[in-house]
């Protein structure tokens, strides 16, 4: 099999290379007609676990209480927020963002109905409401109201009394939401029965029309923040306007994604040519290398744009590892092109390719499918775009393997006529300081291992995955500042949903039972006649028959008796509400126990369960669809409690305050835990949080034990296998251990770059051994077998590293924090791989020597093919 490889190699790629390249050539252009539709992807699906049940349930929620995105517009003005000129500019602003395509409605101290300016009796709830622009509103009354009424308290007007919002309610995508839910049932079959033949074409119909729908979605969304923007930046001038909500913090994110490819891909290459010309001095391996890159990034952005493989915010990264692993082959080939060079000057061009070709095609072959296991391990992810990124990288790295052995080869045979004299006889010696650190201070090596090791065993264990969104942004950006705003005076970011489902008839009868004497009058038998019934679900309303009802009480005969509009209910509704807004992380909350405050203010006391449903009877529709709709369902007598969380809160710990919260629901309300669902974007986002440990785990484990057992392949021992894994399990601990000292979280980019360092790190190990053994050959002397390595792998080793350090280092100009850690962390993740490499690695084979040496029973299997490459190149 080898041998037909070989013959096939040189007859296609070294006996034609300028046809080989002219067929990379081609595919290069056809793939670069699918560019265009490369897209990035961050929607809800894009960021969420794998069959998340909560990404399902809370698409169900929005839907049922038609609960879309929103955007929140803040309007901060110097002087008094409540002036003519204010409020004018401010209904200018309100008018100009109303008209937005998919705008359902908007929510500002302009459009809401005023209870308190003056305080009205619950008789006039049903009539026509003042709002803040009627001529005989008073603007003080109204100024205390929404400082003091529950309903607009915390949400309208800040603390300040100078910074209010505008509300953008966005239209529940009720298409999207369909064929997500279809697709996610049939995948939820597919898993756990089966589908049949039919349903398996309908699955795929289903994700195609979903794609496709997804991706006029999001060119949708991404043009209605635009317009907002725009809007928005029109009256800057008058005022101080941010722009937040979970719509922008996702396309600021993609945005700054997009930014990053562009511009870092420009400034990665310019790093990579600047550094090739430090490190060759020589056009034809700056050239090579450079094209190598160019042309595998393209084959693989092209292969994915028209497959329509989405980029997420983790999977983007995939385009510089995929430069730093191609630059890192090119790298090596061209090392060993010019070692064969300065062995035999004068044997000919084609015989140096030849032998560099076939000396390392196994260390590169092999030290590609370590790299491709530790990417294949984080399918083992439960999280999608981890995934994405694991299945994109082992593909890409393929793609590099043959590329690199297509365009290297053929452009040397093409670009290189001249004589190889030029380069001279001595190779660089600056590696040799690295051997000569092993040979005579060794121990002080081990040393520093093992406290490098403890060091970062006590960085993992203050390890932790909590973090916020708006640390993902730097604070002089507009989301940043705008979340701090929202946050700060406007009552929090993002959603948190408490759902209760109301309990059973029996549970009922307890909760009645559990009531004083005089509160049980309202549920005895006289009462319960009032509905019709002894059944307080019972399909009657004590106003059956209210002459003051607008259809003579007909209508509200006809409705179902609501648990939660009911004293009991209600109750449990406002303890449950009171416990959220005691959350120091939880900034407006919303219920039906809101509007229950205000109509026992109104009411001037307590009110009962006539009065209650008396309340609702009298409600306007303009009232109901502000306090009643978003918050109820009576069809299934289920409630909904609305919170908001202050992301920018120091120390905020997601998943403790929504164990904080179930907790408190079952054990100190007693309600049943099958009857309690959270959701809202906080839980998805920790749903992801908290499985990045789990992933964390999963992955390392899968990564190890997959390269552990290609080294057993490659070495065929076990000995060498730990010993070459003990580095780079070292570079990958440090780079955890640092996360943790420095209390940087981990997040859904730096989960990746454990994985990253072993896949690439062993690459070093791989090389080193492998020459290591070949040179141990010659003379059976490990000492001298490892200066000897240092002066050749470890010259390729040393400019691999430089590259991939100045490759990633670059990221740190993001302005995508996550980005930045990426990009800081890796490159020093593979800096202690490299060092490890030529210190701690050639250390342990000094100590444990765990080759055969001559005068032992057997001797490590020498490949005769390499020893006669080096004699041929001897040859005149």
């Amino acid at each position: 099999m080898a041998q037909r490889l070989t013959t096939l190699f040189r007859q296609l790629i070294l006996g034609r290379p300028a046809l080989s390249l002219a067929v990379v050539g081609m595919l290069v252009l056809l793939a670069s007609l699918g560019l265009p539709k490369l897209r990035l992807d961050a929607s809800a699906d894009a960021l969420t676990l794998e069959s998340d049940q909560a990404l399902d349930y809370f698409r169900e929620i929005s839907s049922r209480y038609n609960t879309g995105d929103v955007i929140v517009v803040t309007y901060t003005v110097e002087g008094d927020l409540f002036s003519d000129e204010s409020l004018a500019t401010l209904k200018s602003l309100r008018d100009e963002l109303d008209a937005v395509d998919r705008v359902q409605s908007v929510f500002s101290i302009l459009d809401v109905p005023l209870l308190y300016s003056p305080k009205l009796n619950l008789t006039e709830l049903g009539g026509d409401l003042p709002k803040l622009l009627d001529e005989d509103v008073d603007r003080e009354l109204a100024r205390q109201e929404f400082g003091a009424n529950p309903i607009y308290e915390d949400t309208l007007v800040g603390p300040d009394g100078k910074t209010t919002a505008v509300v953008l309610n966005i239209e529940v995508d009720e298409p999207y939401i369909e064929l997500a839910r279809e697709r996610d049932a049939l995948v939820a079959k597919q898993k756990d029965e089966g589908l049949s033949a039919e349903e398996t074409e309908q699955l795929e119909a289903v994700r195609e029309e979903f794609l496709a729908y997804r991706t006029v979605a999001i060119e949708r969304d991404n043009a209605m923040v635009e317009q907002v923007r725009q809007i928005a930046s029109g009256f800057e001038d008058r005022a101080e306007i941010f722009v937040g909500g979970a719509l922008m913090i996702t396309a600021d994110m993609m945005a700054y994604i997009k930014n990053d490819l562009v511009n870092f891909g420009v400034g990665i290459l310019t790093f990579i040519v600047i550094t090739l010309v430090v490190i060759f001095r020589d056009w034809r391996f700056v050239l090579l290398p450079l094209v190598n890159c160019v042309v595998t990034t393209t084959l693989m952005l092209g292969l994915l744009a028209w497959l329509d493989w989405r980029l997420t915010v983790i999977s983007s990264n995939f385009v510089l590892l995929l430069i730093i692993v191609t630059l890192a082959l090119s790298v090596h080939l061209i090392v060993r092109f010019q070692e064969c060079c300065r062995m035999a000057p004068r044997a000919s061009l084609f015989k140096h390719v030849l032998v560099t070709s076939k000396a390392m095609a196994r260390p590169c072959f092999y030290t590609v499918m370590t790299t491709i296991v530790a990417f294949v391990s984080l399918v083992v992810s439960d999280i999608r775009p981890v995934i994405d990124f694991g299945w994109m990288m082992t593909i890409g790295i393929s793609l590099a393997l043959l590329m690199t052995f297509v365009i290297i080869p053929a452009g040397l045979l093409l670009t290189s006529a001249r004589a190889c004299s030029d380069l001279g006889t001595e190779q660089p010696r600056y590696t040799l300081v690295f051997s000569r650190l092993v040979e005579n201070q060794r121990w002080v090596v081990y040393g520093l291992g093992f406290l490098l090791a403890g060091i970062a065993t006590w960085g993992i264990t203050k390890l932790d995955v909590e973090n916020r969104f708006i640390d993902y942004f730097k604070s002089d950006t507009e989301i940043h500042q705008g979340m701090l705003v929202i946050d700060q005076q406007l009552g929090g970011t993002l959603s948190l949903d408490v759902v209760i489902d109301a309990p059973q008839r029996t549970e009922v009868e307890e909760n009645i039972a559990a009531l004083s004497a005089e509160e049980q009058d309202l549920f005895g038998d006289d009462s319960f006649d009032d509905f019709g019934s002894d059944d307080p679900f019972a399909e009657h309303d004590p106003f059956a028959d209210d002459p003051y009802a607008e259809d003579g009480g007909q209508a509200a005969a006809d409705s179902e008796f609501s648990y939660w509009w009911s004293r009991v209910g209600l109750d449990q509704v406002e303890e449950l509400h009171e416990f959220l807004e005691a959350e120091p992380a939880i900034g407006k909350v919303d219920s039906i126990a809101t509007g229950y405050l205000v109509a026992r203010d109104l009411a001037g006391g307590s009110l009962n369960d006539i009065e209650i449903a008396f309340m609702r009877q009298n409600l306007g529709t303009e009232l109901e669809g502000v306090l009643l709709d978003p918050y109820l369902d009576d069809s299934i007598n289920q409630t909904r409690i609305s919170a908001r969380v202050q992301e920018s809160r120091p120390g905020l710990d997601r998943e403790e305050l929504i164990q904080r919260i179930k907790d408190f629901v079952v054990e100190d309300m007693d309600i049943d835990a099958a009857n309690v669902n959270l959701t809202g974007y906080i839980v998805l986002y920790n749903n992801v949080l908290q499985s990045l440990f789990a992933s964390q785990i999963q992955t390392l484990i899968a990564v190890f034990v997959g390269i552990m057992l290609m080294f057993a392949i490659l070495f065929r021992s076990i000995s060498i296998s730990l010993i070459a894994m003990v580095p780079n399990a070292l570079a990958a601990a440090s780079f955890l251990g640092v996360m943790g000292l420095a209390g940087i979280p981990l997040d859904i980019m730096t989960i990746t770059i454990a994985a990253i360092t072993l896949g690439m790190g062993v690459d070093n190990s791989i090389h080193y051994i492998h020459r290591f053994r070949y040179e141990l050959q010659w003379d059976d002397n490990y000492v001298a077998a490892m200066h000897r390595s240092h002066q050749t792998i470890g010259r390729a080793l040393t400019y691999t590293a430089v590259t991939v350090i100045m490759g990633f280092s670059i990221l740190a100009l993001s302005n995508f924090i996550p980005s930045i850690y990426f990009g800081l962390l890796t490159s020093l993740a593979m800096a202690a791989a490299m060092l490890g490499s030529l210190t701690l690695l050639p250390a342990l084979l000094l100590l444990f020597k765990p080759f055969k040496s001559e005068d032992g029973d057997e001797k490590e299997e020498f490949d005769p093919e390499e020893r006669a490459s080096d004699i041929l190149l001897q040859a005149p």
